[in-house]
């Protein structure tokens, strides 16, 4: 943001504002513009409760039992429903800026539009919209037509907050140009850290906001150092990206992946800050449905797992429980006993491959195919049984007639033959032990507790060079977070075990349950082609529903929200996908996660310099190009808001020693005090740790404090928040104590360039003197 010409922080304890009394100009400015921001609130109040009262109304409104009106209905409650939680949200700093223009009445920005009911006009303009942004942009060499963009600083609460201070930029090319700091941004960076992550709506950058409002379609691959606001870029992109293209993301939704449980804690409040709810979080150990992975493997194991080659891997895991028999399985029927031979079963096998669909939903071709076979091989038995002296066949020839009641006896001996089957024990056992019914969670354990079946599994593979013989473990094993992304895979493979009947009760239900739903989908397709346009190449509700799907997903007397459906639907397709600390993420975890966006409209933020993951990206195209080939997009965070310089000279030092080639990002401001360092012997360490701490705890008063050690044992109870490099990836704290940090980088030194660069005020490191 271009410098500022004028700081403003007034005094108001003169503001009487009784008659008669003389405040100064800066006063008098400040008091105007609280009352312009209460008469904002006025409206926002009055929106509210508009809103409010049309979105119970609408839930009120009888449907007379008409599909039509019944969605009309639904749809209009969840829409007053979000403009609800919107304006809710936006209460609180509801609008920090001004810009007065060359050529138009002067503007206000804010968290949310607003209109003047009185005349029509605007009084408040959504941050994301095209008029705000010369509040983020607009410099003294490209003004954009503005004269002075002016910064509030809010005190007290909604709807009683006030003006408490302003800022100026005068961008009219006569003032001087004055300091190179922002008042704004510098006292946002230096306000203590909570438990969550604040939105940074009041002081989006011009480069975040050029990337912010990059168009919905297509992969954008954002690079930045530590500290470069890369998380709460792709946080307001995603909200930047909701309210331009609300029709489609609002009924598919946005996909955020975070590298771990406590970063989605940390920032899940951004998006319902900014009003925003249909989003899902989760983690790549979240990938596989009803999964939550937390345990790591070795990185050797890791790396394993995260390469491409276990496709082809699972895929054998799978056909290789597609069994065919070692002997001839007999059936014991009531007039013949037949036999499942390894010819039979083959033929079965392969009808029920080519039928191209996944082993659950195949099974059944596979036991029709071995059904029919055996049914031709009982009849066959039986006539042969039966069969009379040649000259009695000739007989037969003559008197056709006869011929006749053979072909009738032939067909009703496989009827008998094939209910005979359909109730036999035998039968289903012998299905069930050549190709049984599967769960990702019983192959993976199998196949990982099973040395025969890890080589078979290799066996045959082309390119070979897989070695999975780290990858045996004990079954039962807990799944780690590089299984994940395996099990999803198989659970494409699989498909869902087939359902259970279901209550003839419920027949009728069902049935008027999918008439809506095919109601529904016409309505979305005409829709969508009204909005879209008639190209046939764009994707369609029905592409990836269908009224079965959409029935099954309907909760009668309860109108989920999108992000409800869609954590809960494992097939739910999104259409939008955030990938933070991209990074770490396999080429595995882009298999798997690709496939829930089909747009491929994507934004992904990490840092090359911070991998530490044993499968993650040396470069993006390493994890891109299998996927997409070159089709996405670079672009580059290059300025650090968070890190001290001092903290960040220690931090380039490290980087220096590892990956020279990398450049650190610049911080844009200085502390005034240097990290300290002290040594201690490796007896003391815990002892010197509590000691350090205490110290902290007393000189920080609010804020927050850390402790990151490669082996937090013997920490607990600290007064202060313990991760280990890992688990503080994404995160930022007040301060910071690192321990043993020659340890960290032993193990990987980008652990210690995240570990230094938590830090947003002050760094301690506690080295450890070990014996020769």
């Amino acid at each position: 943001m271009q410098p500022e010409n004028e700081f403003v922080a007034p005094q108001f304890e003169h503001s009487t504002g009784g008659k008669g009394v003389d405040r100064p100009p800066v006063e008098q400015e400040a008091q105007a513009e609280t009352g312009r921001i209460r008469r904002l609130h006025a409206l926002l109040t009055a929106e509210l409760a508009a809103a409010t009262d049309r979105a119970r109304g609408m839930l009120a409104t009888p449907t007379g039992g008409e599909l039509s009106a019944r969605w009309e209905r639904d749809v209009s409650v969840h829409r007053w429903s979000e403009r609800v939680s919107a304006l809710t949200a936006a209460r609180s700093g509801l609008c920090f800026g001004r810009l007065d223009h060359t050529d138009e009445p002067t503007s206000y920005i804010g968290r949310i539009g607003l209109t003047d009911p009185a005349d029509g006009e605007s009084a408040l303009i959504d941050w994301r919209a095209p008029a705000a942004r010369p509040f983020y942009c607009a410099t003294l060499a490209t003004p954009l037509g503005v004269t002075r963009r002016r910064h509030f600083q809010l005190a007290g609460t909604a709807p009683d907050e006030r003006v408490a201070a302003f800022h100026d930029d005068v961008l009219d090319g006569h003032a001087d140009s004055g300091s190179a700091s922002d008042p704004a941004l510098l006292a946002a960076l230096k306000a203590p850290r909570g438990s969550t992550m604040r939105d940074i709506v009041t002081t989006i950058q011009a480069e975040q906001d050029a990337i912010i409002r990059l168009p919905l379609s297509g992969v954008v691959v954002i690079e930045g150092g530590p500290a470069t606001g890369k998380t709460a870029v792709a946080l307001h992109r995603v909200a930047y990206l909701l309210y331009t293209h609300r029709e489609r993301l609002a009924r598919s939704g946005v996909l955020v992946v975070g590298p771990s449980a406590g970063f989605i804690r940390y920032v899940g409040g951004v998006l319902p800050a900014l009003g925003e709810s249909a989003v899902v979080f989760t983690t790549p150990g979240r990938l596989a449905h009803g999964v939550v992975a937390t345990a790591v493997d070795p990185d050797e194991v890791a790396a394993t797992k995260g390469g491409l080659g276990m496709l082809e891997v699972l895929r054998r895991a799978v056909t290789d429980r597609q069994e065919l028999p070692g002997s001839p399985i007999a059936i014991e029927l009531d007039d013949v006993t037949v036999e499942i031979d390894r010819a039979m079963a083959r033929e079965a096998r392969t009808r029920a491959r080519a039928a191209g669909l996944p082993h659950n939903a195949a099974r059944a071709t596979f036991r029709d195919t071995v059904g029919r076979l055996l049914v031709d091989q009982g009849v066959e038995r039986l006539e042969q049984d039966l069969e009379d002296p040649p000259e009695f066949a000739e007989l037969l020839g003559d008197l056709p007639e006869l011929a006749a009641g053979t072909a009738q006896l032939s067909a009703e001996l496989r009827r008998e033959l094939r209910d005979d089957l359909r109730s036999d024990l035998a039968f289903h056992a012998a299905v069930e032990r050549l190709w049984p019914v599967l769960t990702p969670e019983q192959v993976l354990a199998g196949l990982f507790a099973s040395r025969e079946r890890l080589a078979s599994a290799v066996k045959g593979i082309e390119d070979g060079g897989i070695d999975l013989s780290g990858l045996h473990r004990a079954e039962g094993s807990a799944w780690t977070v590089a299984d994940a992304p395996l099990l999803d895979e198989l659970a494409e493979l699989l498909g869902p075990p087939p359902e259970t009947a279901r209550p003839d009760a419920l027949e009728p239900d069902r049935a008027a349950h999918r008439a809506y739903a095919a109601e529904v989908l016409d309505i979305l397709e005409s829709a969508d082609r009204q909005i879209a346009g008639e190209d046939p190449d764009e994707m369609r509700p029905t592409d990836f529903v269908t009224a079965d799907v959409l029935a099954a997903r309907q909760v009668p007397e309860h109108l989920k929200s999108v992000a409800e459906r869609a954590a809960a639907d494992r097939d739910w397709r999104f259409g939008h996908l955030v990938v933070d600390e991209a990074q770490e993420l396999s080429a595995m975890d882009w298999h798997v996660l690709l496939r829930r966006c089909p747009s491929h409209s994507i934004t992904a933020v990490g840092d090359l310099a911070q991998r530490s993951a044993p499968a993650g990206a040396h470069a993006w195209a390493d994890v891109l190009a299998p996927q997409l080939g070159s089709r996405w997009t670079y672009r580059t965070l290059t300025v650090n808001y968070r890190t001290p310089a001092e903290i960040m000279a220690l931090a380039a030092g490290v980087l220096a020693d590892y990956a020279p080639d990398r450049q650190p990002p610049e911080s844009v401001r200085a502390t005034g005090e240097d990290p300290w360092e002290r040594t201690v012997p490796a007896a003391d360490l815990v002892a010197e740790v509590r000691r350090a701490v205490d110290a902290e705890v007393a000189q920080l008063g609010r804020g927050t404090l850390a402790v990151i050690a490669a082996d937090l044992h013997g920490l607990a109870g600290l007064p202060a928040q313990l991760h280990t490099p890992v688990s503080a990836k994404g995160l930022e704290f007040d301060v910071v104590v690192i321990v043993d940090p020659e340890r960290i980088r032993a193990h990987n030194p980008a652990d210690l360039y995240v570990s230094i660069t938590r830090a947003t005020q002050r760094l301690g490191l506690l080295h450890v003197r070990r014996s020769p």
